[in-house]
């Protein structure tokens, strides 16, 4: 109780024309961190103290919001697993703050259901893939956003899964998190300019192969954004070549989780720079640079 009315008597605060006085206050109410949103959230809503109590409110719980998701990313980079769907939702919840990680899963659950009804361990791997691509593009109608190609929302997973629109990034984020849940060892290649998939031999370590070697364990890859179309090292030979751009190893071979969310991250920046938000640039560059530390 105590608590509550020590944030009550910051809130009736906010409006304070004094803004030294202002910026302590919010100082002190960014400390209180998410606790203080749902009492924030009904004095906007009871309390008319004026547009810019409320547009202070705004500010603070955007502020707040901002601080919880960077401390999560903070977390998720700190942790042994960094699972993908986990950083995925991370981000998702910047723009989506109210967004539950169950949601998603749940959204995942149900196309990995109608795929896992689809193939079977007799099945070559190319069966199986076609059958996955039957369910994931024909029956859940997943689709690559050729429209809006850099909206920022193509980024979002909760929106890809709404909309069933994304980005070549996005949608080979979804396809693979349902492929590992089924077995199925597919995993992302950060090209430039692009990202796709690599269905990887289980019986090789690719990341204990030497420099020299031409077959990094990859037995094929998918273009998620092509409607899961497969295709083999020599075109993605041809792709560098057109791009003028030198061959290195990891444009062959899987790469880690962090760098997929950080790609993310970097979509989202392209995305609302067209838009000319300079807020957001800012906010998630800030998040970007985590990964740099």
């Amino acid at each position: 109780m105590s608590n509550y009315s020590s944030i009550s008597a910051l809130i009736k605060l906010i409006d304070d024309p004094d803004d030294a006085i202002f910026l302590q206050v919010r100082k002190e109410i960014l400390n209180l961190g998410t606790d203080a949103i749902p009492l924030l959230e009904s004095s906007w809503e009871e309390d008319d103290y004026g547009l810019l109590f409320q547009t202070r409110i705004e500010e603070i719980i955007h502020d707040i919001q901002f601080l919880a998701t960077k401390d999560n990313l903070k977390q998720w980079l700190e942790s042994d697993e960094k699972n993908l769907l986990e950083g995925a939702y991370i981000i998702a919840k910047y723009q989506f703050p109210d967004l539950e990680l169950d949601t998603l899963k749940n959204e995942i659950l149900n196309i990995r259901k109608d795929i896992w009804l689809e193939i079977n361990t007799q099945q070559t791997i190319f069966e199986q893939i076609k059958a996955f691509n039957e369910v994931f593009y024909r029956i859940h109608g997943f689709q690559g956003n050729t429209k809006n190609y850099h909206s920022p929302l193509n980024s979002y997973l909760n929106v890809v899964l709404e909309t069933r629109r994304g980005n070549p990034l996005s949608l080979s984020i979804l396809y693979s998190i349902i492929a590992q849940s089924l077995d199925l060892p597919i995993y992302g290649v950060n090209l430039p300019n692009h990202f796709v998939l690599a269905y990887v031999d289980k019986h090789k370590n690719y990341l204990n192969l030497n420099e020299e070697d031409d077959n990094s364990g990859v037995l094929f890859y998918i273009n998620v954004f092509s409607k899961g179309a497969a295709f083999n090292r020599k075109e993605i030979k041809d792709f560098l070549k057109k791009l003028k751009i030198d061959e290195k190893r990891e444009y062959f071979e899987p790469c880690p989780n962090t760098t997929i969310i950080k790609r993310m991250l970097t979509n989202l920046i392209v995305g609302y720079q067209q838009q000319g938000n300079a807020d957001k640039v800012d906010e998630l560059t800030e998040l970007k640079n985590l990964f740099d530390k």
